[in-house]
């Protein structure tokens, strides 16, 4: 048997093998000190079942790469989607959107209510350890999971049988000839990428009650060994569900029938829409302003990167108008401490996110200054130089004034500590996406402001895609810092998603992705998120065209006159 020469990357060093040796073979002899569950192979993301018949570069992952828990986190969904089928027959099970805890799933009957929202069962305590222990069971079973191509018609009417007509309507929107199907003791599903080669490798998870369904908790980032803390975030959570009931009432359960909208000519009646609905969000948040408008006078808007806090805040500023009231607005970047004075990471670097960043005790001064009602000067900051300077520009604020205020840190009151909190009206921003790929694979909110950051950056500053996603880790550990602590904090949540919005982002990212090179370190990523989006009908420039100019993705795309 011919053998060829792999280089294992762990390992440091060049192996040997026969052609056809599978990748869980070769792990078997690398001695990589941690469970493998999948493997990247010159880059490409791979099963462990992939037979290696040509020379490659191979890096075996575990749980502490993002592809190495996505591996395990969708196979610990099949193990869920089997139990569910076993003990509730007829029914489906949803996983329906990511929570600060795991997933959210429901538990559903196939008719829908009257006005298109999905009739949820709600599930009791001892039903949830029913689940538990049943899942523990076929763990410890070790069952393998494997991997069958089909046809598109043969894949339909298998789905077609399990009630999952979203996953159908997936399928036949894509239009191919052949689908991988996984199948775990005799039932099958789909998944957008690699599972685990058994459920053995799934020892750590937990399931929890959670409003009307429970929510699937998996390993912590960083110890395997334990599932993530729970916490009951009741505004993230509620607008989470309002956008899934939403996608529900509109006939948008997923992306298989959000396809067939583009595909029948109908999405620009879906943009206008969703555009409806923003617009309502931002009145219903002015109004509560108003309402506290003899005590509020400043409004902090907050939310991680690309969430469009500043068409946001711009467009809150339109209907506080609208009300009567004069908006004014001051940039927290102005108030950054001198480069000299800036707290370094554990790397060294300038640490911008930090809250130390900032002076605080001149920004706390200067807001008392303006509730007390006397003039200021409002500080510039030189980021080329690294300091602040004063040009004259002067602010004082009167009766039907309001100072709106984004930036990282507006949620933290540690931000303000000597300003009367009663005087401070706090806005969350974020895209929190419901929309699901199917009934068991949701989409990643993540996923989607990425997508927004890079064609934004490409286009405004210049930065190529591979430094977006090379720097993406680093900006979800600054905002799991600075941010999502102190959602709760916030008097509204506005969520800057919208329904239609994946197949305009696929039109821009898609070429963005195609140009990074299989020798990037990036390219990983971009072959997954390219992935992604082939699942996704795109729209025409014609469509995209009626993308109002007042949008918030027109801070992404181009084209916005706020």
């Amino acid at each position: 048997m011919e053998k060829i020469r792999i280089y294992c990357e762990n390992t440091g060093s060049f192996l040997f093998i026969e052609m056809g040796t599978t990748l869980k073979e070769l792990s078997e002899t690398c001695h990589t000190g941690f469970q493998v569950l999948a493997a990247l192979v010159d880059n490409k993301l791979k099963a462990l079942d992939y037979k290696v018949i040509n020379p490659h570069n191979v890096r075996f992952i575990g749980y502490s790469h993002p592809d190495g828990r996505r591996t395990y986190i969708r196979s610990l969904c099949f193990v869920l989607q089997n139990v569910i089928r076993e003990i509730y027959s007829d029914k489906i099970l949803a996983i329906d959107y990511s929570l600060p805890s795991g997933l959210y799933c429901e538990i559903r009957e196939t008719a829908m209510l009257e006005d298109g929202r999905p009739q949820v069962c709600f599930v009791t305590d001892e039903e949830l350890e029913r689940i538990e222990e049943r899942m523990q069971e076929i763990i410890s079973a070790d069952l393998p999971f494997s991997k069958v191509m089909l046809s598109m018609e043969e894949a339909c009417q298998l789905f077609e049988n399990n009630r999952q007509s979203e996953k159908v309507n997936l399928l036949k929107s894509i239009g191919r000839f052949n689908y991988n199907v996984y199948f775990l003791d005799g039932q099958a599903d789909t998944f957008y990428g690699p599972l685990a080669p058994s459920t053995g490798c799934l020892q750590t998870f937990s399931i929890m009650g959670f409003n009307d369904g429970f929510c699937l908790q998996y390993p912590m980032d960083g110890d395997s060994g334990k599932v993530l803390p729970m916490k009951r975030q009741s505004k993230l959570a509620t607008a989470l569900k309002e956008h899934s009931d939403w996608c529900s009432i509109m006939g948008v359960r997923g992306v298989g029938t959000l396809n067939r909208k583009v595909l029948s000519g109908e999405i620009i009646d879906l943009i206008n829409l969703s555009e409806a609905l923003h617009e309502r969000q931002y009145a219903e948040i002015a109004d509560m302003i108003y309402a506290r408008r003899g005590s509020v006078k400043i409004v902090f808007i907050a939310g991680p990167s690309s969430s469009g806090k500043t068409s946001t805040s711009k467009r809150l500023a339109l209907q506080c108008r609208i009300l009567g009231m004069n908006p004014k607005v001051i940039e927290l970047d102005n108030y950054f401490v001198d480069r000299e004075f800036t707290p370094r990471d554990e790397n060294g670097a300038y640490d911008f996110e930090a809250l130390e960043a900032m002076d605080l005790k001149f920004l706390g001064e200067q807001l008392n200054e303006l509730l007390e009602g006397h003039e200021v000067e409002i500080p510039r900051f030189d980021f080329k130089e690294g300091k602040r300077y004063f040009d004259g520009k002067m602010m004082q604020l009167h009766e039907k004034d309001i100072l709106i205020m984004e930036g990282i840190h507006a949620l933290n009151p540690a931000m303000i500590p000597g300003v009367d909190p009663s005087k401070v009206f706090r806005v969350y921003a974020s895209a929190l996406t419901s929309l699901s790929i199917d009934e068991n694979n949701n989409i990643s909110t993540s996923d989607n402001r990425m997508l927004r950051r890079m064609i934004r950056d490409n286009r405004t500053r210049g930065v190529i895609p591979e430094e977006t996603i090379m720097r993406w880790q680093s900006v979800r550990r600054g905002e799991n810092r600075n941010i999502f602590p102190f959602q709760e904090n916030a008097d509204a949540v506005f969520n800057s998603a919208h329904i239609f919005e994946l197949p305009v982002l696929k039109f821009y990212a898609e070429p963005l992705l195609r140009r990074i090179s299989p020798s990037s370190p990036a390219y990983t990523e971009a072959s997954r998120m390219l992935k992604f989006l082939d699942y996704i009908v795109a729209l025409s420039p014609a469509e995209i065209a009626a993308i109002p100019p007042t949008s918030i993705l027109r801070e992404f795309i181009s084209g916005q006159t706020l």
